[in-house]
């Protein structure tokens, strides 16, 4: 099934991705954001979230029907993967961003038997970088990582060339090309901020974008 327009209007709606191409953001980066995605927020809202969970349980079927087990990546991809997983009556568990430096000082919270084959759920993607941080620790670790579930993901030409090198397979429900045109549709942004936001995805660092 297609969800991107579907979840794209979620998103929007409770105001879990915002566009403010006047009023830029800043990312921890520095670079200039028309754009700020928090999916958290879908887990606050049951419509957004009941649409968001099933469409990822529907994807992880759909794509991977081989899977054995879930892994949500941490920490924002835990909570869908809980609720993905139970959906799906499958195993989960998630991977932290370093192990614990005390206790048994896991990585790798949840059991997970080498050979096993895992999908990764991820809120959002743009350069790729913590998702493929998040696969190769499953790997090292003995697990068979089938690809990545993501709900949004910005298209951006590094991420995908990332995931590309590091031989991982991404489904995400939405994505940038679909928001900006339900966000013209439902009048969230003009018709002429469309191209600025497409801009902005294509070359993050080049900030003529800002240009009207």
């Amino acid at each position: 099934m297609d969800f991107q327009k579907s979840i794209a209007e979620e998103l929007l709606r409770i105001k879990a991705v915002f566009l403010r191409p006047d009023e830029p953001f800043t990312w921890a980066s520095g670079i200039k954001s028309p754009i700020y995605c928090d999916n958290r927020l879908t887990l606050s809202d049951i419509q957004a979230r009941d649409a968001v969970e099933h469409a990822l349980a529907q994807t992880v079927k759909e794509f991977f029907p081989e899977a054995e087990m879930l892994m949500g990546t941490s920490t924002a991809g835990i909570a869908h993967a809980a609720i993905t997983a139970d959906i799906l009556r499958m195993p989960m568990g998630y991977v932290r961003g370093s192990a614990k430096d005390h206790g048994r000082t896991n990585q790798i919270e949840g059991k997970m038997d080498p050979g096993t084959k895992v999908v990764v759920i991820e809120d959002l993607i743009s350069t790729g970088g913590s998702v493929i941080e998040t696969v190769e620790a499953l790997r090292a670790a003995g697990g068979e990582v089938l690809g990545v579930v993501s709900i949004f993901t910005y298209g951006m030409q590094k991420g995908i060339d990332r995931l590309a090198a590091a031989n991982v397979e991404n489904h995400s429900l939405s994505n940038l090309d679909a928001l900006v045109e339900v966000a013209v549709e439902k009048q969230y942004i003009q018709p002429e901020d469309k191209a600025r936001l497409i801009k902005f995805r294509n070359n993050p660092s080049d900030e003529s974008w800002m240009n009207k």
